[in-house]
């Protein structure tokens, strides 16, 4: 392969192309897991309600578990008490021991094999989150954390895993939060959203990354919250990647430090930005589609949070969720706090039609690093579809439009590859006949699934479908027409 060699400027980095493998997955598992997997604890609910209904303690409150060590922080919270209930006066560090006590019954094998029968064609896990904590066994000194790392090299194992299974692998890093060099607390929104630190830190994030890159040629850089460094800085990291990993991709969460950032630190500053975001939360009920990520100069995919598009999106995209409301493991959370199968489905399928991908999370515990049965059912589901209907999502693009509406008020979402073109019909769909509003194909129709023949005939502007065989009960059957046209 001839290596291009990127420069450091938004038109250079801005030729890189999204590459076929990460248009083609369609379907990646994300990791949560660290010390906060330990005690594993947050209060139930979802960040939008938190938003609405307390944003002044807010990330104090949330049900996000791996906040843990920020919400331990006030005596009043909910983390707090379970704490000292559970734990006394145990600093955070103390969560080390434990968390490395529990790798002993980790197998990264076993993992890699459970996410590529799930359907998964790549796997990103987060390498360092808000606490610092770095899971693997990094050279590059934190000043602030004496060996606030893994010496198992849990980066590296993994990589290696999940790669021998033939997927993909992509490494999380939180480029904006560190609270080894900045320990005070987050109440707000604003408050958390801009307490990136200075000083040293830019330089050592800029490091970690770099070694990250050297050591495990990840093929997905995700960052999070935003970049410390200046623009020139950035670029000249991002550069570096793909000029390492050629076929890699970075996402969209590298707003780099300006002078706003310093302003931002006032606190009277941030309490009138506190005071705009209330108005805005109030304005809009989905929090998740308000709080989007600001534009940046450079990136290959976008990363909403549970936000569904109206329509297909020009740039790629992918769509991150947890299955529950935590990302990090929460033993608060039952099954019934769970989504359900079908709710996680559909937003996956929704995704696939308008240009998007979905990274589902799962949160593993820390204490025996296992992943909940509750996640595990929801994933062999996932792989149970996709190992029959597959076809209709890897490799496909975006049709002409993502949806329709049958006569029945359900919606059908379509993909295409080459002269096949795939119609997914969301939900169970049962009997023998189907008729799709405002679409007709011509050409050979069959069931994916097992072959079986359809009819199609035009009624007006309709399309009819005859199926071969009365269908009952089936999830989301997707009919293939290879068309003529």
């Amino acid at each position: 392969m001839n290596h291009k060699t990127y420069q450091p400027t938004k038109e250079s980095l801005n030729t890189h192309p999204v590459p076929e493998w990460f248009e083609d997955a369609k379907f990646g598992i994300f990791i949560h897991w660290g010390l906060f997997s330990v005690p594993g604890f947050a209060p139930l609910g979802s960040l939008a309600d938190t938003l609405k209904t307390d944003y002044d303690r807010a990330m104090l409150n949330y049900p996000y578990a791996e906040g843990y060590w920020n919400a331990i922080k006030d005596p009043d919270t909910p983390s707090a008490q379970y704490h000292k209930a559970n734990y006394g006066n145990m600093p955070y560090q103390g969560f080390k021991e434990m968390f490395m006590d529990g790798l002993k019954n980790w197998d990264p094998s076993a993992w890699a094999k459970i996410f590529s029968d799930a359907g998964a064609k790549y796997v990103v896990i987060v390498s360092k989150h808000h606490d610092g904590f770095c899971l693997w066994p990094t050279e590059v000194k934190n000043s602030h954390e004496q060996n606030w790392f893994s010496k198992r090299d849990i980066i590296g194992e993994l990589a290696e895993a999940v790669r021998k299974e033939g997927m993909r692998f992509g490494i999380y890093y939180s480029g904006g939060i560190d609270w080894t060099f900045r320990r005070r607390i987050s109440r707000t929104f604003i408050d958390y959203s801009f307490s990136t630190p200075g000083g040293d830190y830019p330089a050592y994030a800029d490091a970690h990354v770099r070694e990250l890159i050297d050591r495990y040629h990840p093929d997905i850089l995700w960052n999070d919250i935003c970049w410390p460094t200046n623009q020139d800085r950035l670029f000249r990291l991002f550069a570096y990647y793909y000029d390492v990993v050629p076929d890699g991709v970075v996402n969209d969460r590298w707003k780099h430090a300006t002078s706003a950032n310093k302003i931002m630190g006032l606190k009277p500053v941030r309490a009138i930005m506190d005071i705009m975001v209330k108005q805005m939360i109030k304005k809009n009920p989905d929090i998740h589609s308000a709080l989007v990520q600001p534009i940046i100069p450079h990136s290959d995919f976008a990363t909403p949070e549970y936000t569904k598009y109206t329509d297909i999106q020009l740039k790629k995209w992918e769509m991150t969720r947890g299955i529950g409301n935590s990302f990090g493991y929460n033993r608060n959370e039952s099954d019934k706090d769970y989504a359900s199968f079908d709710r996680l489905f559909l937003d996956f399928i929704d995704a696939v039609s308008k240009n998007g991908n979905l990274l589902l999370n799962v949160g593993p515990r820390g204490e025996d690093a296992q992943i909940p049965v509750e996640q595990l059912n929801r994933l062999s589901k996932f792989g149970d579809w996709l190992n029959r209907n597959g076809d209709a999502v890897y490799g496909t693009r975006t049709w002409t439009r993502a949806e329709a509406i049958t006569e029945t008020g359900d919606t059908i979402h379509f993909t295409k590859k080459g002269n096949k073109i795939y119609l997914m019909i969301l939900g169970k769909f049962s009997g023998s006949k189907l008729k799709v509003k405002d679409v007709f194909l011509e050409g050979q129709a069959c069931l994916l699934a097992d072959g079986s023949s359809i009819k199609l005939e035009r009624d007006g502007n309709d399309m009819v479908l005859t199926f071969s065989q009365q269908l009952h009960d089936l999830f989301v059957p997707v009919v293939l027409i290879q068309s003529m046209v």
